[in-house]
This record gives C-alpha cells, sequence and structure tokens, in this order.
C-alpha cells in the first residue's frame, strides 16, 4: 500500500542541497517515490501516513566497497597496501568459501544498513553469494564480480561467467532492482592490456558498469607507469573507457588523467579513510570537483578502513580537502552530504537512487534528533543544521531506513536479520581463517 511520511525536515539530496521544512514524502506501491514537497501543498493521500519527528534523507550510496572482508577486518593493520595485499589479505582469501563470503556479505549489509548506508558497489568473488547475501538482509547492491589474473584465477573464464550472468539475468533484478551485475576487473597491473580491453568491449555491449582499481599507491602501478605513462592512459589506450566505468581510489592523477576521466565521464570513488591508513595518498578531490569528473565515496573493505560506516569517511573527505588546499570552504557540508548521496550514484552512472526525487527508488533514512549533535533543534537556519548533520551527527543518530519503499531498519535495529545472528555466524567463520 502507497505510503506517506511526513517530517519536519526532508532532504531531497538535489543539486542544491535543499532544506525542505514540514515536508512530506510519498511511496508507491512499486517502491518508488511519488512527491516530496512541503505538506501544505502536498497531494491528496489516501494510504497511511507516518509521522518521524527527525529529518528525511537519501540513503547514502557507498561506491566501493569489499565488504565480506568483514572476516579479515584488522588483519595485516599495520603493513602499507602492496605487502597488506600479497602477504597477508590474498592469501587469507584463499581460504574462503562461498558460505563464509556469505557470512561476511551479511554481517556487512547489516553493518552498513544501520549507519543508513542502503546502496553498496561491491568488487568480490563468489558473487551469488553476496547476491544472496543482500536479498537477504533487503540492501541495495551494485556487484561487480572479480576477474583477476593471478595464481588459481582465471580471468578468461571470470569475465565469461560474468557475461553469461548478464545475458541470463539481465543488468538489474530482484524487487525495486535491487540487485545490478557488472564487471570487477581488479586493476591494470593484475590483468593484461588484452585483458581490459576485453572487459571493456564485454561491459559496452551490454551496457555494464566496470569497477576498477585506479592509480591506488605509487607502488602498485610501476611497471604500467613506465610503459604507459599513467593507469588512465593505458585503460583510454586499451579501450578500456567509453562505457559506464567506476575508477576506485584514482589517488596518483596528473591533470592529464583527471581530462581522460572527465572526457570518458569516468565516476571516481574517493576512500579517504583507506587511502590513509594505508598511506596510499590524498586524492585530488578538489581538482576532480572543478573539473566536473563525478566523484563519490567509498568505504573501501571492512579490512584495511577498517568499518563500513560511511559517515566517517564522510568528514575524512572534507578534512582532507580542506588541509591539503588549506582552504577551510572547498568542501562545504552540503557538498560532503551530496558527495555521500546523489554523488555516489553518479560515480556509478545511475540517476535512480542517491536522491529523494520522484521517480527515484524510496530508500531513504530516518535520521533521530534525541542526540548531541541536534543540541540547537531542528530549528536553526539551514546551513546550520547541514552542518550539525554531517559533522556531528553520523551513522549513531540513524533511526529507520527504507529500501524501495520496503523498510530494512527499525529503531536503530535491522528487521530481517538479527544482527546477533550474523555476528555469531561471521565469528565461527573469522576464526577458522585466522
Amino acid at each position: 500500500m502507497p505510503l506517506r511520511l511526513h517530517a519536519p525536515v526532508l532532504l531531497p539530496c538535489d543539486p542544491d542541497c535543499t532544506v525542505v521544512r514540514d515536508a512530506v514524502l510519498d511511496i508507491g506501491d512499486d517502491g518508488r517515490i511519488t512527491h516530496t514537497g512541503p505538506a501544505d501543498q502536498a497531494p491528496r493521500h489516501d494510504g497511511p501516513t507516518r509521522r518521524v519527528t527527525g529529518i528525511l534523507m537519501p540513503g547514502l550510496v557507498n561506491a566501493h566497497a569489499h565488504s565480506p572482508m568483514t572476516l579479515l577486518r584488522g588483519l595485516g593493520g599495520d603493513l602499507p597496501l602492496m605487502r597488506w595485499l600479497t602477504e597477508v589479505i590474498w592469501p587469507t582469501e584463499a581460504k574462503l568459501t562461498p558460505d563464509d563470503v556469505y557470512a561476511g556479505m551479511v554481517l556487512g549489509s547489516l553493518e552498513m544498513l544501520r549507519a543508513g548506508v542502503t546502496t553498496s558497489a561491491e568488487m568480490y568473488f563468489y558473487g551469488e553469494e553476496l547476491v544472496r547475501a543482500v536479498l537477504d538482509t533487503g540492501a541495495r547492491l551494485v556487484l561487480a564480480p572479480a576477474i583477476i589474473d593471478a595464481p588459481g584465477w582465471d580471468w578468461a573464464a571470470q569475465l565469461e561467467q560474468t557475461s553469461a550472468w548478464i545475458d541470463n539475468d539481465g543488468l538489474r533484478f530482484g524487487h525495486g532492482e535491487r540487485i545490478e551485475i557488472g564487471y570487477g576487473p581488479h586493476s591494470a597491473y593484475t590483468l593484461s592490456p588484452d585483458a581490459l580491453a576485453q572487459v571493456g568491449a564485454a561491459a559496452r555491449e551490454r551496457g555494464a558498469l566496470v569497477q576498477i582499481h585506479v592509480a591506488e599507491s605509487l607502488p602498485e602501478d610501476v611497471v604500467q607507469r613506465e610503459k604507459h605513462g599513467s593507469v588512465p592512459a593505458l585503460l583510454d589506450e586499451v579501450g578500456l573507457f567509453g562505457g559506464r566505468v567506476l575508477a576506485a581510489h584514482a589517488v596518483h592523477l596528473s591533470d592529464e588523467d583527471i581530462n581522460t576521466l572527465k572526457r570518458h565521464n569516468v565516476g571516481v570513488a574517493h576512500c579517504p579513510g583507506s587511502n590513509t591508513k594505508l598511506a596510499s595518498g590524498i586524492a585530488r578531490v578538489a581538482d576532480l570537483r572543478a573539473a566536473g569528473v563525478p566523484l563519490g565515496l567509498g568505504t573501501d573493505g571492512p579490512a584495511s578502513n577498517d568499518d563500513l560506516d560511511l559517515w566517517e569517511d564522510v568528514r575524512l573527505a572534507g578534512l582532507l580537502a580542506r588541509v591539503s588546499t588549506m582552504d577551510s570552504t572547498v568542501l562545504r557540508a552540503a557538498d560532503l552530504l551530496l558527495l555521500a548521496t546523489r554523488g555516489g550514484a553518479a560515480a556509478l552512472s545511475r540517476s535512480d537512487i542517491g536522491t529523494l526525487e520522484p521517480g527515484a527508488w524510496a530508500d531513504i533514512v530516518h535520521i533521530g534528533v534525541d542526540d548531541p549533535a541536534f543540541a540547537a533543534g531542528l530549528d536553526i537556519a539551514d546551513d546550520h543544521l547541514l552542518s550539525n548533520l554531517v559533522w556531528a551527527a553520523g551513522g549513531r543518530t540513524v533511526r529507520d531506513v527504507w529500501v524501495a519503499g520496503a523498510q530494512v531498519v527499525s529503531d536503530a535495529e535491522t528487521v530481517s536479520v538479527p544482527m546477533a545472528d550474523a555476528l555469531a555466524k561471521a565469528r565461527v567463520a573469522a576464526g577458522r581463517l585466522v
């Protein structure tokens, strides 16, 4: 049945980051938003109305994650990226079973939902288990099954399997089209130029999103930079660009690299928590925004961040941008909120999530204001309200969450899968691995 939500404040996350007071939001029976706006201008509504006492806003979009790595949290926590991967993470991941990946993804998905993250863009293996997990938790998934050329992996078979999956099931499926399938070539240093070219061609043929790690740290792409000048130059040269592409991290970019990303409308997932913990560097966020590159925020994996609360990356992105430019106005609270919502959607080449606008999916978060972050209440200036939300509130203030109109978090507790059950199963798997 269609539902109306009535709130003191609604943040549709339109391009101007408008603050709507005494607002209503209508959800159709198909799980899409049919109306938003001031209550005194609302159309007639014959279904139930639910009043909430805080802020309604879009679900956050985690533009880059490896969420099943909840099982590996804390491993190799004091190593740089390449040693962390080759000495700790990859050997441990080789022991993972499909059941392990399912347990890790369920736990990660619940962790994100409780923080108001409704969509995550995931690159991992045993993709069917990620889909099963997210269908169980009620979240939204943009999946890039991993494609990698390494011992024990057959990249050509992985590419063929992903193409067959899309051909059989379509790009999006599930209630509310909550599952999207794309391609996950790991990086330019784990795949040959020919393999990258084949991935790009297969994705463009199907209109699918490609998610790939790009220029994350200086030690990783040495050979590629020596031969081609830069990683974006290589990906452009071999034809990976040209369709829907998300570049994860994109830390070490030249001006020409940024122009290349803009020219091909490549989205970027900025992962400040992981980049700083692994000492990978600080991405050129101000320059990417100035060039008009679609830009969102990601947590990366919970073994390198080490959590999936995107609010922390929102704040860190703002802090790093300000101190790296010595400009306290370079990213305002409104800018940061949009990066975590409609910005992440744009980076994933999506316009149906990350915003509370008619036609978009009803992926909605209710922020409770009975918290010290809102000591001044809601009857304050718009900029002041946004500042308190972004800089002071965070995941602990999330009370309710809906995905495609279905409630998945109620009074800060997950609805479909109890957190205690997910944690117990994950502990069994993690205990065997570590």
